[in-house]
């Protein structure tokens, strides 16, 4: 019987393992590297273990750090998680070796499958060795993990050299192993997989289909299970297939096979040998728990001949810390608050008051709704995330909302080119024009106010204040009166420190409003508290360009100097920030006048990276 387990990762999968192991009276243990000293999973362990390395991205890649902490700290048993080391067969390998309990498949399955190149072989897929233009367009892709890293698509042979350059790079970054391979892109095709389970007793589970096709980067962004809209014949190859992949590398444990299916036909993309980041949906689904399962597996339990019965939909989105208008830019600072209503389950590596750091991937949670129909469980998802108190950096909850409620993902009709299709109106601004005054209202009958709420005998100029929300200026006007507070067009029923009731036209609506220093969000919409009067002397030069998120930066367009002739949207540099480069590009067509970014110089949001004098 396991008693102890360390789980080789960070963040949100952690914090869910642990919560497993702490319901079936197991112990825990999470290693942590320097930049997490802090972060949740470290504090919700029984035992938590500091690991050695050189950047806080590598440290969760030093497989014989964490055998040693594991048996330091007494763990009988490694789970690995998803990302980093979880599909990596040398690790599993040194598990085995000193004597614990590898909580994954066998390291000969992982060799078998993880390198893409070698999964596509065993399943007869042969992928391109020499790309032309009638190859395009095509996908370069990582042989090892996933998540959207090291994945380029490429329209022109001319840029072919360069993006498999920064793929190689970002893979290795990721996942210690920079070798990549092309393949056919499928423009409108639907990502679908199987979650697998298997035993050590010759039993294995094809546990129903998920849609994962609403992806940014090539990473997913919603998914759902079952699949919509498949046929039963179409459902059965798939989990034939499934099976049929499992069985060919004596497959244990949890496992997922995806296909990408044009047409009506399946087409086989990769196995992961490893727990996924959307397996809630198949828990709802099916009402187990497949980490629970994984447990059991190791131990050496049988499955039931047969899974249990499906039962209803799950939707589920991931929530990131980024700002999907500005190509998808991830964002850093204090998460000051995260709550979802009641009913919706949430998956987190953070908590109220958390930092969020510039070196792992921006996923804050994982909102997951189960009804019994498709339909129930979109609504219900796309209702808790509006009203969820999302308090912190700029996120895609916006987004998450409306394509839940886009007429072609309601419909079953969405493909993984959604958001090439749809981004722009997606991401439209559109904040409520009444936040600013609720903001200014809240703030003048704030704690700091007098009980006379600032109303004075003589008559005065109305009350001003200025708040940017979502990249625009608003100015508020109001008075305080003997009948207390009045703004024009608005009738003010209540205004209180937290929570103000206007009335338009003979509607009442309510606002709650939460302040932290120059931040405040009211409901939905976030406000940033701007001076009463601007300073003339903080303008930026024409053409400036600023780092859109804390990074490194990795490399200069080649033969990019001072003088150089430059045409808008030109490559200029790359970020590198949560283990995922960013390309950044010219602002305008111009000169460019100055160029203060260096490969290796670390910057924070803000930071004058160039500027492109305007032709």
């Amino acid at each position: 019987m396991i008693a102890s387990v360390l789980v080789a990762n960070r963040g949100e999968i952690a914090c869910r393992i642990f919560r497993t192991c702490g319901e079936l009276g197991i112990r825990t243990v999470a290693v942590f590297s320097d930049a997490d000293e802090n972060a949740l999973h470290a504090r919700v362990a029984d035992t938590a273990v500091r690991l050695p390395g050189a950047t806080p991205a590598e440290t969760y890649l030093r497989g014989e750090a964490i055998v040693k902490a594991a048996v330091t700290a007494g763990a009988d048993a490694v789970h690995p998680g998803y990302g980093f080391l979880s599909e990596n067969a040398d690790f599993a390998r040194a598990v085995l070796d000193a004597g614990l309990t590898w909580i994954g498949p066998p390291p000969e399955a992982i060799e078998a499958m993880a390198s893409k190149t070698r999964a596509k072989q065993l399943m007869g897929v042969e992928p391109l060795a020499r790309v032309t233009e009638a190859d395009l367009p095509v996908l370069v892709k990582a042989a090892a993990g996933g998540g959207g890293r090291g994945m380029r698509v490429v329209r022109d042979l001319a840029d072919l050299d360069a993006e498999l350059t920064a793929a190689r790079a970002e893979a290795a970054s990721a996942f210690g192993d920079g070798e990549v391979f092309v393949e056919p892109y499928v423009e409108h095709g639907r990502h679908v997989e199987v979650q697998i389970l298997a035993d050590t007793h010759g039993t294995v589970w094809a546990l129903g289909t998920r849609d994962c096709s609403l992806q940014r980067r090539h990473q997913k962004v919603i998914e759902e299970a079952p699949a919509p809209g498949l046929t039963a014949e179409l459902t059965e190859e798939l989990h034939a297939l499934a099976v049929r992949a499992a069985r060919a590398v004596d497959y244990v444990g949890a496992g997922t096979v995806e296909f990408l299916v044009a047409g009506g036909t399946a087409h086989f993309l990769e196995m992961n040998t490893r727990l996924q980041v959307e397996h809630p949906v198949t828990e709802a689904v099916f009402g187990i728990d497949l980490v629970a399962l994984q447990l059991r597996v190791a131990e050496g339990h049988a499955l039931e001949t047969e899974p249990p019965r499906a039962r209803g939909h799950a939707v589920e989105a991931r929530l990131y810390a980024e700002d999907p208008a500005g190509g998808w830019a991830p964002q850093t600072g204090r998460l000051h608050r995260l709550t979802v209503p009641d009913g919706v389950r949430l998956d987190t590596g953070y908590t109220d008051g958390d930092t969020i750091g510039v070196h792992y991937d921006p996923m804050l949670a994982k909102a997951v709704a189960h009804a019994p129909t498709r339909a129930e469980a979109v609504r219900r998802l796309a209702g808790a995330l509006e009203r969820a108190a999302i308090h912190g950096p700029v996120t895609n909850r916006d987004l998450l909302v409306r394509s839940l409620r886009h007429e072609e993902f309601t419909s079953g009709r969405m493909d993984t080119g959604f958001y090439d299709r749809h981004l722009t109106g997606l991401t439209a601004t559109s904040p409520d024009p009444l936040a600013p005054l609720a903001a200014a209202l809240a703030d003048a009958r704030g704690p700091s106010r007098s009980r006379f709420g600032g109303w004075r005998n003589v008559p005065s100029q109305p009350q001003l204040k200025r708040y940017a929300v979502a990249g625009e200026e608003h100015e508020v006007h109001y008075r305080h009166t003997r009948t207390g507070l009045e703004a024009d067009g608005v009738r003010v029923v209540q205004a209180g420190p937290d929570l103000v009731l206007l009335e338009v036209d003979g509607v009442q609506r309510k606002f709650e409003v939460t302040a932290y220093g120059d931040e405040v969000f009211v409901g939905a919409t976030r406000l940033t508290v701007l001076p009463r009067f601007p300073d003339p002397t903080a303008q930026l030069a024409p053409g400036s360009l600023l780092a859109p998120m804390p990074g490194t930066v990795v490399r200069i367009a080649d033969g990019l100097s001072v003088g150089a002739a430059v045409a808008a949207g030109q490559p200029l540099l790359w970020l590198e920030a949560m283990k995922m480069e960013h390309k950044i590009t010219a602002p305008v067509t111009g000169t460019l006048s100055a160029l203060d970014a260096k490969p290796g110089r670390q910057v924070d949001v803000g930071t004058l990276l160039a500027v492109v004098q305007p032709s």
